[in-house]
């Protein structure tokens, strides 16, 4: 597993990962001016630390080298999110706190990650009865209830 980058790390990093191919130290340096300043020698110095590390490889191009990321910003991500869940000694409670924090956005990318490693086939469709039809209702109005209880009106018709 692998740590997670430091920030200076990050930071040369997210351009690498943001270009998508191989770049030189002054790339990075120059377009990491805009935000602090900064010496070439820590940029090409955090470039072969990133190197040695295995998080890019690199060419030589001449004196200097272009440097090239391993792997993608979301393999990096979801690396950290299986390391951080396995070390958990209740994965289904990380699971579903982590579910908690999620917004509506990130939970439809989630349903639609599980659909995408799933494949259509997977995809059991149970057979549509008078019970199953029920429940959907059921579960239909528990989230609307759940999701705007003002819109639950009381039984007695108020």
């Amino acid at each position: 597993m692998p740590r997670p980058l430091g920030e200076l790390e990050d930071a040369v990093m997210t351009r690498v990962w943001k270009w998508n191919r191989p770049v030189t130290v002054r790339e990075v340096l120059e377009d990491l001016r805009q935000e602090r300043s900064i010496a070439y020698t820590t940029v090409m110095t955090v470039l072969d630390n990133l190197h040695q590390k295995g998080w890019v490889r690199r060419e030589a191009e001449g004196r200097a080298y272009r440097y090239e990321a391993v792997s993608t910003r979301a393999a990096y991500s979801a690396a950290l999110m299986n390391d951080a869940w396995s070390q958990s000694d209740n994965p289904a409670a990380a699971l579903v706190a982590f579910f908690g924090m999620m917004s509506e956005e990130q939970r439809l990318a989630l349903r639609d990650a599980v659909h995408i490693v799933q494949g259509p086939e997977q995809v059991e469709r149970p057979q549509r009865t008078e019970q199953t039809e029920h429940t959907e209702q059921t579960e239909a109005a528990e989230h609307t209830a759940y999701e705007n209880p003002a819109s639950v009106q009381d039984p007695t018709g108020r």
